[in-house]
């Protein structure tokens, strides 16, 4: 992982919730809720971030969560916490998952895969820790279909890759498709900006 970019969100850790909360609302709005309520088992969270899924997962789950960057984990590390949660929280690259071959019941990406910098390399990891007929739950913001607002998209990408490495207009769907998933839900939403799929890891 590269530790220019790692130094960037230890840096932003400190603001993020306060920064991504008007789009939380608007654009991502029970995103997470849509996402944490279809997990169950072992569950991995790749890009925990600092928490924001915590509060939404079923109270079942055995759950651990992994990111690149300490700051982030810190944050995760206190709401878990607050919660009264037990959560295993590992500092670890999405790009080459410290865990084991099936060692996953479902594998949850939420805002994660816009910021990695091989977001194919770090499906096929997601693809390998999950057990045959393991579920994949992801949500992402992504490249519209409309092309005014893929424009724009691609205009503000220049920004936000130099940033954090925070691409616009990927699109997970087809990577995950290639990766052996199975779809068996896609949505998008919020004229094509966001995207949210479930998949699952074929048992043959």
């Amino acid at each position: 992982m590269d530790e220019h970019l790692r130094a960037k969100w230890d840096k932003y850790a400190s603001r993020y919730d306060r920064d991504v909360g008007v789009f939380e609302r608007v654009q991502f709005g029970g995103g997470r809720q849509w996402v944490c309520s279809q997990a169950g088992g072992d569950v991995l969270e790749v890009a925990i971030g600092t928490g924001l899924n915590l509060p939404h997962y079923p109270p079942d789950v055995r759950l651990t969560g992994l990111d690149f960057s300490p700051a982030m984990l810190d944050r995760a590390r206190a709401r878990a916490a607050e919660l009264g949660l037990a959560v295993t929280l590992r500092e670890g690259d999405a790009q080459a998952l410290p865990f084991a071959d099936a060692s996953f019941d479902t594998v949850v990406c939420t805002l994660g895969l816009c910021g990695f910098p091989d977001d194919r390399a770090s499906i096929a990891e997601m693809h390998r820790v999950l057990r045959p007929g393991g579920k994949l739950l992801l949500l992402d913001h992504v490249g519209s279909h409309h092309k005014p607002i893929n424009l724009v998209q691609r205009l503000l990408g220049k920004i936000t890759v130099r940033m954090i490495g925070d691409h616009q207009t990927r699109r997970p769907l087809p990577l995950v498709r290639e990766a052996g998933f199975t779809v068996w839900r896609s949505e998008r939403l919020k004229l094509g900006t966001v995207e949210r799929l479930a998949a699952v890891k074929p048992t043959t």
